[in-house]
């Protein structure tokens, strides 16, 4: 298998250790995985943690077994033409490559659907599957429920000629949407709902987005899947824990077929613990909401979890691959903090983002000693100390400069380092300035601050003073303006409420995007490119959007704050 991605670390879980005894007690002399997704929405972050392990154990078990077939699938379980499409597709095509993984076989379930037919005559002819011609609500009803077994269909006992006979003319479309179903025939008062009679087949007079109009009966998600397994020789079908009712069915299946379909394998389902993020929400239903009531700006809206919303935000694939493999491989869920996600992110960046200084919210500061028409370049560096790389611009420094207005305070408390009247601090890279004045408006609102400069501290402390303060800044002669777009958390809530659609949008953080205008940056940014990310210095990290973002125009995406000891204190105070 082809992979960008760097093999995953050795690690020890339970999904290894079912795939080391089996290797071991030669039930397999290979190792054949799949990421299987339902192309009926974009993938998000918990899908990345099964692209992760699918593709992870290919590359693990390939090197472990050289020349052997080790492998992993792409395939595409698409039995719902109602909410399929092919946009979907080269969306998940498209994350998988990001994330840095190539698949060694594109597949569907579609491609099976004339095997799957044919299947499920063989089940008719022996008497393990039947047409029910219930409505829906009476399926339901004749099921029972967890504490009632349910009651045999009145058409269960149909004979094999007249079933086979419905279901050819289902497929020959002589029927409408739900007059009939194929369902199999196991035990009504089974314990497991799912194999109380199970649907296989409904009629769906829908067009498919790769086989057209060619059918109008697909196979249900439970029942062309362990097929499609089995056809393509899976070994180890990897799934998550909300399927773990299902494995008893996908055993059915499997087993009631394969002396007749000669299976190159006998597929196993094995659960492990879905990736849960705080903060956000991980249900397609969900997120299919926000996107088509128009709550946010598409799939690859940055505040979703969607792999695309990610990517668009910033995020880079190694940031990703890092955070599922410190999650893991559990066998209980569990709920993952985001600033687990975070941390993995500034982790990854602090190596490869340049540092650059930019202002969200411009004040201005005015140095009344230095000279009008005087421009001086500082050499600044694009890397601190402690990240081995080399690097650096000049930045223009003259009179009128721009500061944070955070950075200044009228009356500044004792552990305030930073600017106010009467105190000092250091402009990053240049000189030492303090403060003599302050312009207000009619409002009574600082509008501009007047400053001294020391021209005998350029890089160097000033004799017998102590200055704690540094602060950036940007030339106001030269800054360049941008957008930046200041993401944060998707919900308000730690988890999104489970009752009425109207308090799931209401759980929705109304400041999950702030867009600040006219902010101002460093001309060393003014050619920045589409998808390049720099640390702003003390604010975090953003990169320029891929969409919105434009020559003369830029349009900046904050991926990761920074941490801000000022700000850790006072909200502890």
């Amino acid at each position: 298998m082809n992979s960008s991605a760097p093999a995953p670390a050795k690690a020890n879980d339970f999904i290894r250790d079912i795939i080391n005894s089996d290797l071991e007690a030669k039930r397999h002399q290979k190792v054949i995985t799949r990421f299987p997704p339902e192309p009926n929405g974009f993938l998000h972050i918990g899908h990345a943690k099964s692209i992760c392990l699918n593709f992870g154990l290919a590359l693990d078990y390939r090197e472990k077994l050289p020349n052997s077939g080790t492998r992993c699938h792409l395939r595409f379980d698409d039995t719902d033409p109602v909410k399929e499409d092919t946009l979907f597709e080269e969306g998940i095509q498209e994350d998988v490559r990001w994330l840095g993984f190539n698949w060694d076989g594109l597949y569907h379930a579609s491609d099976y659907f004339e095997k799957m037919f044919e299947y499920a005559e063989h089940l008719i002819s022996a008497g393990k599957a039947y047409v029910c011609s219930l409505t829906d609500a009476q399926i339901k009803e004749f099921r029972g429920n967890v504490t009632t077994p349910g009651k045999a269909s009145p058409f269960r006992e149909r004979s094999i000629e007249e079933n086979l006979d419905l279901f050819r003319r289902m497929r020959n479309g002589e029927f409408k949407d739900g007059e009939h179903v194929l369902r199999a025939k196991i035990d009504m008062s089974n314990p497991n709902m799912k194999m109380r009679d199970p649907l296989l087949y409904r009629i769906r007079h829908t067009a498919h987005h790769m086989t057209g109009d060619k059918w109008c009966i697909y196979p249900m998600y439970d029942y062309a899947h362990p097929i499609s397994d089995a056809i393509e020789g899976i070994t180890h079908s990897i799934c998550t824990l909300e399927f773990e009712n299902n494995r008893e069915l996908y055993d059915w299946v499997v087993d009631n077929l394969i002396d007749y379909a000669k299976f190159p394998s006998r597929p196993h389902q094995y659960e492990f613990a879905r990736l849960n993020l705080n903060y956000t929400v991980m249900s397609k239903r969900r997120l299919l909401e926000l996107v088509e009531g128009k709550h946010v700006d598409g799939w690859d809206d940055p505040r979703l979890p969607t792999i695309a919303g990610l990517r668009r935000r910033g995020y880079t694939p190694e940031s990703i691959r890092n955070f599922c493999a410190g999650v893991g491989v559990a066998k209980a869920n569990s709920t993952v903090d985001m600033a687990q996600l975070e941390f993995c992110i500034r982790d990854d960046l602090n190596h490869k983002a340049p540092r650059v200084m930019a202002v969200l919210k411009p004040l201005k500061l005015v140095i009344e000693n230095f000279p009008d028409d005087e421009v001086q370049e500082q050499e600044a560096s694009y890397w601190p100390h402690d990240v081995p790389k080399e690097g650096s611009r000049k930045v223009p420094f003259c009179k009128e400069l721009y500061i944070e207005q955070d950075d200044f305070m009228l009356d500044p408390p004792k552990d305030f380092y930073r600017l106010g009247p009467g105190k000092e601090v250091r402009l990053r890279y240049s000189y030492c300035v303090t403060c003599t004045d302050v312009v207000k408006d009619a409002d009574g609102n600082v509008i501009e601050i007047r400053c001294t400069y020391d021209p005998e501290t350029l890089g160097a402390n000033p004799v017998g003073r102590k200055v704690k303060g540094t602060i950036h800044w940007v030339s106001a002669r030269h800054a360049v303006d941008a957008e930046l777009r200041l993401y944060d958390r998707l919900l308000s809530e730690e988890a999104p409420p489970a009752g009425k659609d109207s308090e799931f949008l209401n759980a929705i953080n109304k400041n999950a995007l702030q867009v600040l205008k006219g902010c101002k940056l460093e001309p060393s940014l003014a050619n920045a490119k589409a998808s390049e990310r720099f640390q702003f210095e003390r604010q975090g990290y953003f990169i320029v959007d891929s969409k919105d973002s434009k020559p003369g125009a830029l349009v900046f995406n904050r991926i990761v704050t920074l941490k801000d000891s000022y700000a850790r204190a006072q909200q502890k105070k």
